[in-house]
């Protein structure tokens, strides 16, 4: 699958992926910041963003999707960033063309199973009549009776788009995914251990990565390094200044 992207700066290339009902756009602060460094490729995986919607939404058919991406653009051995799902397609990635990747970094997801605690996202979202939606502050209204928090509904709105003729429609594939929701969750298993650099970075304020993953983090990924931030799950949205300061660091000692 052809996938949207957008690029900024010069030099050693960083492919960023981001996360479940997220986009490139979400990325463009973090990476002007490391544009001043690198070539910086941020990408809309399929049924998100502007990319293709498809009826199929797996870790194993999002790696080949990278694959394509990185052969097209003739990419020799780049840094990828992928924070949650976009951190389990890397993951997947590395477990399959290990020798296509210079430097891993993984944000605030480990390659552990997850139960699944969208559901209620995704049925508010479902709920939303799209064909008849008349504004954002109606979906926004409906959306707020599954989805407390108005920064998360913020964020979630962004994937409704204004048609030209009038009325809504969605970036993201909805229905795909939410049908496709204990694929996305499911564990990242290493055929071999991926023995190349790779930093995992998690919000101290998040669950998703707990100390006791750590052993599981280490076996398939022995020369990882973990760092904690003081954020929640989206450590790269809260702190977009320090959170690209520590991926400086990183690469800088590599």
């Amino acid at each position: 699958m052809k996938l949207f992207y957008r690029e900024l700066g010069q030099g050693q290339p960083i492919l960023i992926l981001h996360g479940l009902l997220g986009s490139s756009d979400n990325w463009l602060t973090q990476a002007k910041l490391l544009a001043e460094n690198y070539k910086v490729y941020f990408l809309d995986q399929r049924n998100h963003g502007q990319s293709p919607h498809s009826d199929e939404h797996t870790y194993d058919l999002m790696a080949e999707d990278l694959k394509e991406f990185i052969d097209s653009h003739q990419l020799n051995t780049p840094i990828i960033i992928g924070h949650s799902m976009g951190g389990k397609t890397a993951m997947r990635f590395v477990s399959k063309y290990p020798q296509q990747v210079n430097v891993l970094i993984v944000v605030d997801i480990a390659p552990k199973a997850y139960n699944i605690h969208h559901d209620h996202i995704m049925e508010g979202l479902m709920a939303i009549p799209i064909k008849t939606l008349a504004s954002r502050h109606e979906a926004d209204k409906i959306l707020s009776r599954y989805v407390e928090e108005a920064d998360v509904r913020q964020f979630l709105l962004k994937n409704l788009s204004r048609k030209a003729e009038g009325g809504f429609t969605w970036k993201a594939n909805v229905p795909v995914l939410n049908k496709c929701l204990p694929e996305i969750v499911q564990a990242i298993e290493l055929p071999v251990p991926f023995e190349k650099a790779t930093l995992f970075i998690r919000g101290k304020n998040s669950n998703y990565v707990r100390d006791e993953d750590r052993a599981l983090i280490k076996k398939y990924f022995p020369k990882s390094d973990l760092l904690t931030m003081d954020t929640g799950h989206w450590v790269q949205a809260e702190k977009p200044q320090e959170f690209v300061s520590v991926v400086h660091h990183y690469l800088s000692c590599r």
